[in-house]
């Protein structure tokens, strides 16, 4: 990493003020003595405005990007890892020392270690609810442990996803990995959830939910009520946010 004398980290998003990352990471600092380095909330109502915020603070080091702009981000950088250009989407940006902007996806590797210890062999078949730039690293990592998806989108636009009027009995007993991609039930929304029908659910499937505010989001709840496994994205999150203080930090 070039050498700053002072260096800001931050998160791009919109309506942020509830995030995990500068809680995080400002107590990472912390204890690690970093008096030099701060972490900051970059909360744009619109990607434009993105640009702006590089150009007029040079102390800036690294971003983790966050709803809703990890798609959107990517035109505006110089470079794309490899894992980040098959996702098609970016949750970190790293600063280069030619002053390029670089983008990576820890996400994937977040939800591949924590949801890893849950998995069972006859988890062969999952259905994602959500199609935005979280819903695609999931799919990166599923794929990459040979397990067969579905996405479920209110207005499918491909063979890969079905609507959630289409989820049947049926499909619901054959998927028994359902991973809650949405921002559904998201503090202070916490009475929302997603409309799939939890009646069919046993203690055959593994409900995760990348939301972890509140620990139990009503999602997870109702999987529970049916003898359900559940897993909140608490852990993916500690994981994907150290992986970016890796990046950062490495010498390239």
């Amino acid at each position: 990493m070039e050498e700053r004398k002072n260096k800001t980290f931050g998160l791009l998003g919109k309506e942020i003020s509830y995030s995990f990352s500068r809680g995080y990471f400002t107590e990472k600092f912390k204890n690690l003595n970093l008096t030099n380095c701060k972490y900051v909330n970059f909360d744009i109502p619109k990607i434009e405005d993105f640009p702006s915020i590089v150009k007029n603070d040079d102390s800036i080091c690294g971003i983790n990007v966050t709803i809703p702009y990890k798609e959107e981000v990517i035109a505006y950088l110089n470079k794309l890892d490899t894992t980040a250009k098959k996702i098609g989407a970016v949750n970190t940006i790293k600063f280069t020392k030619r002053g390029n902007l670089k983008g990576y996806n820890t996400d994937v590797v977040g939800f591949e270690k924590s949801i890893a210890p849950f998995l069972k062999k006859h988890h062969k078949f999952a259905l994602i609810l959500g199609t935005g730039g979280a819903s695609k690293a999931v799919a990166f990592a599923l794929k990459q442990n040979h397990i067969k998806y579905k996405f479920v989108s209110r207005n499918p636009s491909n063979k890969k996803e079905i609507s959630y009027q289409d989820l049947t009995e049926e499909i619901i007993n054959k998927y028994t990995v359902i991973i809650n991609c949405t921002p559904l039930g998201t503090s202070p929304n916490v009475n929302k959830y997603p409309a799939i029908p939890y009646q069919h659910l046993s203690e055959k499937h593994l409900l995760y939910d990348l939301i972890y505010n509140p620990e139990l989001t009503v999602f997870l709840e109702k999987g529970k009520q049916r003898g359900a496994t559940v897993k909140n994205g608490y852990q993916m999150l500690e994981i994907q946010a150290e992986e970016s203080w890796a990046i950062w930090n490495q010498g390239k």
